[in-house]
């Protein structure tokens, strides 16, 4: 499984989170603690935004660990919304087009999770994206194809709603083919000005997220990036936030 952050609130520079804290985001590439594999060095991926309506991206197949570029990045780029996501690879190639964050217009999209028995689902899925989405799949991941099958089923006007309507086609296309593996999905995505988190599974297993409001904004991470542990809160399996920028988050139930 990979892990993954989100920030937004007063501008920061990306190091802040990613590079700096004692369990940052470059850490967790190498010794992630709430995780089924403690490395994730399948790639990585920064998006941010600036002055402009869509954000800036930079992804390389390279561990976090080891790529000079991503620190000096870090260092100099100052946002007041940014992701960052190291990938553990289920299945799929590591390759610049499978890293995250998914860019489409001004949304980015990131996901740990899986689709169970993707193989056997990936046409199905896929299908559900429409033609003037799909000239825009780079890669061959399931979250990628996900997020382009939500921005396809009304992302742009109800972001929640979105989702669940892909999320409930899919676990009935893999229940009609009898597939058992489960459907997990620790997502967040933003649209530039608002950003959402959800932690939910078919079986009700989802992995981690936790989130911190401050009074510089908020962090949404795969696991607490310092050892301040009591002030992150778990999201519960089920549950999701939101946030809009300058505002406090609210939480939702996702089902």
């Amino acid at each position: 499984m990979c892990r993954f952050l989100a920030y937004c609130g007063e501008p920061v520079l990306l190091e802040t989170l990613v590079c700096t804290p004692c369990h940052s985001l470059i850490e967790q590439s190498m010794r992630a603690s709430e995780a089924k594999t403690e490395t994730n060095g399948d790639g990585f991926g920064v998006g941010w935004y600036s002055e402009r309506p869509e954000p800036g991206r930079y992804c390389e197949i390279r561990p976090a660990w080891s790529d000079e570029n991503l620190q000096s990045i870090c260092g100099h780029v100052r946002s007041h919304l940014f992701f960052a996501h190291v990938r553990a690879a289920t299945g799929t190639a590591v390759s610049r087009a499978n890293c995250h964050p998914f860019k489409a217009g001004r949304f980015l999209f990131m996901h740990n999770g899986q689709v169970g028995d993707w193989t056997r689902l990936r046409r199905k899925v896929e299908a559900m994206i429409p033609d003037h989405l799909y000239a825009t799949r780079t890669g061959t991941t399931d979250s990628e194809a996900i997020f382009l099958a939500a921005l396809g089923h009304g992302l742009e006007e109800d972001s929640v709603g979105a989702f669940q309507t892909v999320l409930h086609a899919i676990r009935d296309e893999m229940a009609a083919l009898g597939i058992t593996a489960p459907l997990r999905f620790t997502a967040t995505w933003t649209d530039g000005r608002t950003v959402w988190a959800v932690r939910w599974a078919s079986d009700d297993k989802p992995p981690s997220l936790y989130w911190r409001s401050s009074g510089n904004g908020l962090v949404v991470v795969s696991e607490p990036v310092d050892a301040q542990r009591d002030q992150w809160r778990p999201v519960p399996a089920g549950g999701g936030l939101v946030a809009r920028l300058g505002a406090l988050p609210e939480t939702f139930t996702f089902h």
